[in-house]
């Protein structure tokens, strides 16, 4: 008896010390939810910024990033962990921690439930309703294997982040559609957008917002507009409708299904669209054809 005595003294004093003094969080939170990491990362990016008294998102990488809110003496750090379960599923993980009163609250929250247990639950909850809210909003059908169309373009080359692309191509629209018509140039297709460069880590991009028209020798010269031959390529596509802001959604479908499938791709996404947001209307239908390069 004194050894199971022994034995189980050893093991509560180990516990509370892990409990107390090791463990790197006072609260733990997960949830699963139908959408992919790379939606949930900018959904929190996005989240933090209608958020009072938040310091700027630290990310490690796509799955794994650390927010921290300041609230009255507090501040509560989140540390968020993303986990793909399958194409479609994934799991969350918020280790919250109240920095300044962090052994406080491990000695009260075996106890009961505390403010700060409520105030995490009320914080997690309000986010899950936003990502909510913006997956009602967007579309991404399923993932197939097919090409991008070869075709003679007019392009214009922009830069910035992820969420600007779309009001950059709206200020560009006019300028490539008047420059073009006074020439009655022939177009060949619908708009497409070319992504040559894309950092994962700051969400910025360059790319060359472009109209497929019919190559001759009597293209308008214009400093702000160039041309080339855009050549078609193999690649994973899925068909988004939503608005064109939110479009990089289908670009992390793409990213997951090629992880879960082991298919080596460029991080180059082409969007083709079909919808003109100057026209508004229901933007749930809004298509855009969204296709991931796959490496050969």
């Amino acid at each position: 008896m004194k050894k199971i005595s022994a034995i189980v003294g050893f093991l509560l004093v180990g516990f509370l010390l892990w409990y107390l003094i090791i463990k790197p969080y006072d609260y733990l939170v997960t949830f699963k939810i139908k959408t992919t990491a790379g939606t949930i990362n900018q959904s929190i990016k996005l989240w933090n910024t209608s958020i009072e008294n938040t310091r700027p998102i630290q990310q490690e990488n796509l799955k794994n990033l650390t927010q921290q809110i300041i609230i009255k003496d507090s501040t509560y750090n989140y540390e968020w962990s993303i986990s793909s379960l399958n194409d479609s599923i994934s799991k969350v993980s918020v280790y919250v921690t109240d920095i300044d009163h962090s052994f406080a609250n491990k000695i009260s929250i075996p106890f009961g439930t505390t403010d700060f247990e409520k105030r995490t639950q009320n914080t997690i909850t309000d986010f899950i309703e936003k990502l909510k809210e913006h997956l009602s909003k967007t579309r991404v059908s399923e993932v197939v294997v097919d090409s991008t169309r070869s075709t003679y373009c007019a392009y214009i080359p922009m830069k910035g982040l992820q969420i600007e692309k779309a009001s950059g191509m709206m200020q560009n629209y006019s300028l490539l559609t008047s420059v073009l018509s006074v020439e009655n140039i022939e177009m060949n297709g619908t708009p497409f957008v070319e992504i040559t460069n894309w950092n994962t880590q700051n969400d910025s991009i360059t790319y060359n917002f472009c109209f497929p028209v019919i190559k001759s020798d009597s293209l308008p010269k214009d400093a702000r507009i160039e041309y080339k031959q855009y050549n078609g390529v193999k690649a994973l596509k899925a068909i988004y409708n939503g608005n064109y802001i939110t479009s990089d959604r289908a670009w992390y479908a793409l990213l997951d299904y090629a992880e879960n499938h082991d298919i080596v791709v460029a991080k180059k996404p082409l969007e083709v669209f079909y919808s003109n947001p100057n026209f508004g209307g229901d933007e749930l239908q809004w298509k855009a054809e969204i296709f991931l390069p796959i490496k050969e």
